[in-house]
């Protein structure tokens, strides 16, 4: 059965979250709303546009949400994550993160910017530029790109200012193109614990963005647009006054990887953003002492964090460890235990991907169930 058909008659029924079938994904709709109102608020008092990355959440519903406190559109790491936010009714601003380099996709691309008002996407290299660029002259249509900046990451982005300008020259020379700017994600400085080498690895990188785009200005190409930042690095992009817009992600869950950084230079006991992501598991098994099982394992959680740590529903000092594809087990402090069918709350380890796992966002403020979003963009990495 499908989550509407198991859990649509739970909506609006007081304690109905209690009822669910778990394991279940859950968003508490009040922290979310705060999370969202907060980034706005912060982007704005600085001067900055906010273009938050739905490869966090992968749904159009939290997009209307973002875009209707402010935010410009959002961000897709791939164009099917772009055609499923279009097709929900996010039709402006949406930016395609990652290179768009098949012939099919770039067709996607092509049919994508003639329904969505202000579609961007980025590039690194001539080669995927010509290719877009005689696409969209077949089409008829004029596709607005980003020059990809690689921060030392060696994932996209072109890696000199001598190769940008190259990128740029291929876009000057296509009138199906149209040139708006640049993009750099520094992924591998988000997780950094400390805010001082956060903010001290940060600045070494900013000196390299700029000379990109001091050539770019002196070929002619000044950009309109340099996005790029994260949840991880927002304070520290603002202040350095380097980004046109930020392309922040998970601050809307804020999930234990994030929570575990000092965001503000405050210490990490003062995260600016709330958790509002969640998996509730249920005790199946309590037949050891000292320990239960609950039935969230690899298929409900992202392995590639530390394990959930839970955040309700247990003995304070409760630990969660991996049983398998359909169990973890609660370590449980000494003469502690759990009856079966106790409903534990976990924080998601890692946002993304443990999204990606699941099919329906189960809305919620406290224990009433409000809504059930689909993850509609759940597998589209293609």
């Amino acid at each position: 059965m499908t989550d509407e058909e198991l859990h649509r008659h739970l909506v609006d029924r007081q304690g109905g979250r209690r009822d669910l079938n778990t394991p279940v994904l859950v968003i508490e709709l009040d922290a979310l709303t705060r999370n969202i109102a907060a980034m706005a608020a912060f982007a704005a008092a600085k001067g900055l546009k906010l273009r938050p990355h739905s490869k966090t959440h992968k749904s159009p519903d939290i997009a209307h949400l973002q875009v209707e406190a402010g935010a410009l559109g959002v961000c897709c790491a791939k164009i099917g994550e772009a055609e499923v936010m279009a097709d929900g009714g996010v039709t402006r601003g949406l930016h395609i993160t990652s290179p768009v380099v098949s012939a099919p996709a770039i067709e996607r691309l092509v049919a994508l910017s003639a329904r969505s008002e202000g579609l961007m996407c980025a590039v690194d290299s001539p080669a995927n530029v010509a290719a877009i660029g005689a696409a969209a002259r077949k089409a008829g249509q004029t596709v607005d790109l980003i020059i990809d900046i690689d921060p030392g990451m060696h994932r996209t982005g072109v890696r000199t200012a001598e190769a940008a300008v190259a990128v740029l020259q291929e876009i000057q020379a296509e009138d199906s193109l149209r040139y708006l700017g640049v993009q750099c994600y520094c992924g591998a400085h988000q997780h950094i614990e400390s805010f001082a080498d956060r903010e001290a690895a940060m600045a070494d990188r900013a000196v390299f963005i700029r000379s990109v785009i001091d050539a770019l200005t002196a070929a002619g190409g000044a950009p309109q647009i340099v996005t790029g930042g994260g949840t991880g690095t927002h304070r520290i992009d603002a202040a350095q006054g380097l980004f046109t817009e930020l392309q922040v992600g998970s601050y809307v869950f804020m999930d234990s990887q994030y929570l575990a950084c000092d965001l503000t230079g405050e210490g990490a006991a003062s995260p600016p953003f709330e958790t509002s992501l969640m998996v509730d598991t249920r005790v199946v098994s309590a037949n050891t002492p000292g320990l239960v099982t609950v039935d969230g394992g690899f298929k409900a959680f992202s392995t590639d964090a530390d394990p959930p740590v839970v955040i309700a529903g247990a003995p304070a000092g409760a630990q969660y460890r991996f049983m398998g594809d359909e169990h973890g087990a609660l370590i449980l402090p000494p003469g502690e235990t759990l009856a079966l069918a106790e409903i534990v709350t976990l924080a998601a380890p890692h946002c993304d991907p443990t999204v990606n796992l699941h099919d329906t966002y189960h809305v919620v403020q406290g224990d009433t169930l409000r809504a059930l979003w689909p993850v509609a963009a759940r597998g589209r990495s293609r």
